[in-house]
């Protein structure tokens, strides 16, 4: 059972992992490097272990905290170390856009994200990409490959896709299940997400192109002419110079979108398609 920390008893359903390394809090400050200008906002502070080291390099922060309980102690251990803005809100439905107007800064946006919310999330946060300079995280490593992973690995997905649409990605370092209270049964990951300033392909209409990558990935065991053939014909595909019997995970990113732009010239988005988390 995992010891209180500050008089605070993790909590499962809120996926609470807290840091205590010293040494691995460092090095993600020095990632992530904040300075005095910047509009950082965490997502599920805790009790301060990143909170308190950026405060003492900024002066403010922004944090968006769903624990009702906990939100006392973090002030507590944040206390005259500057300015704490606190949010307590769900961040998977929270208003990030609403933050830039505030500061007119672009978004910085850093957090441990919680292993059961962290893909959703993710993709909570592509809908406000405009708004942001830059993303650190903490995850499951597994996750971070996933994002990470090229076209023939079995780890290539919808959620690598997604990612390397909006972002550069870069995994900075492993953080050993030793790092938290209480241990995870999983090694995490720091990962930097940079958005494109411009992106290398882009979709016609991202909906559509999201529902294609759904469709593929939802039956990634089929050959693309079953995969999607709700879509577009064997001939189609060949018209586009793809194979139709290679699997979903060998194609890559550009020809996902060529497929997406292509089928939203000819169609209109077909009903019942499968919205699956990644």
């Amino acid at each position: 059972m995992a010891k209180k920390i500050q008089g605070h008893q993790a909590r499962k359903r809120f996926g609470q992992n807290f840091l205590h390394d010293e040494n691995i809090i460092h090095r993600i400050i020095q990632s992530i490097n904040p300075l005095e200008t910047d509009n950082i906002i965490e997502i599920g502070p805790g009790l301060g272990a990143i909170t308190r080291q950026i405060l003492k390099r900024t002066g403010k922060i922004q944090v968006v905290e769903l624990d009702r309980d906990i939100i006392p102690k973090l002030k507590i251990q944040c206390l005259n170390t500057g300015d704490l803005i606190i949010h307590q809100a769900d961040a998977l439905k929270f208003d990030f856009h609403s933050l830039l107007q505030q500061s007119q800064q672009p978004l910085r946006v850093i957090g441990n994200l919680p292993y059961n919310i962290s893909t959703p999330l993710l993709f909570h946060l592509f809908d406000y990409i405009d708004d942001v300079a830059d993303m650190h995280f903490m995850l499951q490593k597994e996750v971070v490959q996933r994002m990470a992973a090229s076209p023939g690995n079995k780890q290539w997905g919808r959620l690598s896709i997604m990612v390397q649409y909006f972002c550069k990605i870069e995994m900075l370092f492993l953080v050993p299940p030793t790092a938290f209270n209480p241990a995870p049964r999983v090694e995490s990951a720091i990962v930097r997400l940079i958005p494109h300033q411009q992106k290398p392909f882009i979709a016609d209409n991202f909906s559509v192109f999201e529902q294609i990558v759904i469709s593929a990935f939802g039956q990634r065991r089929k050959t693309l002419r079953n995969a999607l053939k709700k879509w577009l014909t064997v001939e189609e595909l060949q018209q586009l110079d793809i194979n139709a019997v290679l699997r979903p995970e060998q194609l890559q990113l550009a020809e996902y979108v060529k497929i997406a732009n292509f089928v939203n010239r000819k169609t209109t988005v077909p009903d019942n398609v499968d919205s699956k988390t990644p």
